[in-house]
């Protein structure tokens, strides 16, 4: 039998969420799977949390804190590469160290697909997803998104490349 999966909130990113911000964008460990590869001074950051509109159509994202049932941040989930004509868009999780493995992504993953779907009325979301990262492949095959392509050569890691895999759920 599963455990039940935590009661998690997504929410807008605040000024005061600049520290997490700064920690998540900053963890090297994080740039092979994401597409930046540089490091984010607390002004950038700043600047990008006091400047967005917090509108998917404006921002062609939408960048949301994952919060526990007692209001601690655990991680930061992304909508990102909005297509408003094909209404798509990426996905992305991140949860901290120290929260892993205790069910937020899941649940978390499980809001987002709801957002997006209810709210945002989006058609499809998709993730993209170093071959070999066992835990997020799971993670999101368990929520019903499958594997549409093997993109060859997709991420560098700065001495190598290495494949990623198109994982897409219609919404």
């Amino acid at each position: 039998m599963s455990q039940p999966l935590p009661k998690v909130t997504l929410r807008a990113v605040e000024p005061e969420d600049l520290d997490l911000l700064y920690k998540i964008e900053n963890d090297q460990r994080l740039w092979n799977v994401g597409v930046t590869n540089v490091p984010y001074s607390r002004y950038t950051l700043h600047d990008y949390v006091a400047n967005c509109s917090d509108d998917i159509y404006a921002d062609h994202q939408v960048r949301l804190i994952i919060e526990d049932s007692g209001g601690n941040a655990v991680g930061l989930a992304d909508i990102s590469n909005f297509s408003p004509r094909h209404m798509r868009a990426e996905v992305g999780i991140v949860i901290l160290d120290d929260c892993r493995r205790k069910g937020y992504a899941t649940a978390a993953l499980q809001h987002l697909c709801q957002y997006s779907r209810n709210i945002i009325h989006l058609h499809q979301l998709y993730a993209i997803i170093e071959q070999t990262n066992q835990k997020a492949l799971s993670l999101f095959a368990k929520d019903g998104f499958s594997e549409q392509a093997v993109l060859k050569d997709w991420l560098f890691d700065g001495a190598s490349y290495s494949n990623a895999l198109l994982m897409q759920k219609i919404l």
